[in-house]
């Protein structure tokens, strides 16, 4: 709510007459730079602490740490995170994106379509997998319960997090890279315990499902190292995606139809219309 109700905002400071398509260029890149600034401020004061003003010397992943945690980032902390960054910026035509898309379809201002995509990845069916990822984590608690953890849940029909993708039959390509990534950190950290469990929870889904990691696999145990709180994953999510939805607003804008899909009614035909006073 912090995130779409801090996009509205930023719209209320921007003059009408620059909101059209011919000026959003500027909106996208003011948007990609401060999302990150909300996000982190709005960390903060949830803390009781006062927010920190980027620094023009960071890089874009160095300065969002900083502002989290008010301490520059190691080299390698913001490597991995800009390595992240750029592996959600923009995936084709998820739900989030399509939302913007729809939105500036009908000529709405850029930051209409970014908020219409920020309250669509509140749903858990879009955003958060990630740090149900995490939530799994704590509940195996150690490699060795990996095993009968999936197992039960295979039995009982539900789903592993952190497996499957609508467009890839084959593994995730940025399942593959954060992999990597969240293992050297993990090592680097000291602290390899959910990598550990991750790992053992792929190798039983591969054998017993044949389904493949995506990409929030490995991300949350990314984040988790490097001291990123849980609940922010989802926003911090928005504020790398939001290159990829402005992206998306901008090539809508440049050829545009208004996107109106059509229906087809599946409900009942033939029925008799009952007069009010018989209901």
């Amino acid at each position: 709510e912090a995130l779409r109700t801090g996009v509205s905002a930023l719209s209320s400071f921007e003059p009408e007459e620059t909101k059209g398509p011919q000026t959003s260029l500027e909106g996208a890149l003011r948007l990609t730079a401060v999302l990150p600034t909300l996000v982190s401020t709005f960390h903060r004061l949830r803390q009781g602490e006062p927010p920190v003003s980027p620094r023009p010397e960071l890089n874009h992943a160095s300065n969002l740490l900083y502002m989290m945690t008010g301490r520059p980032p190691s080299i390698t902390d913001a490597h991995v995170l800009d390595v992240a960054l750029i592996l959600h910026a923009d995936h084709e035509l998820n739900a989030s994106t399509f939302a913007a898309r729809v939105t500036a379809s009908t000529l709405s201002d850029l930051y209409s379509a970014v908020t219409s995509a920020v309250g669509t990845l509140k749903g858990p069916l879009h955003g958060g997998a990630n740090e149900r990822v995490m939530d799994m984590v704590e509940e195996i608690h150690r490699p060795e319960g990996a095993e009968a953890y999936v197992l039960k849940k295979l039995h009982e029909h539900e789903k592993v997090m952190g497996f499957g993708h609508r467009v890839y039959k084959v593994e995730d390509p940025r399942a593959t890279i954060l992999r990597e990534f969240a293992k050297n950190l993990a090592k680097e950290k000291g602290d390899p315990l959910p990598f550990e469990i991750l790992r053992k929870v792929e190798e039983v889904v591969r054998r017993e499902k044949g389904l493949y990691p995506n990409v929030d696999l490995y991300s949350g145990p990314c984040y988790r190292l490097l001291g990123i709180p849980k609940d922010l994953f989802t926003p911090l999510f928005a504020a790398s995606r939001v290159a990829g939805w402005t992206a998306h607003v901008l090539e809508e804008y440049a050829d545009n139809r208004l996107i109106r899909p059509t229906a087809r009614y599946t409900g009942p035909t033939e029925l008799r219309y009952v007069p009010l006073a018989e209901r």
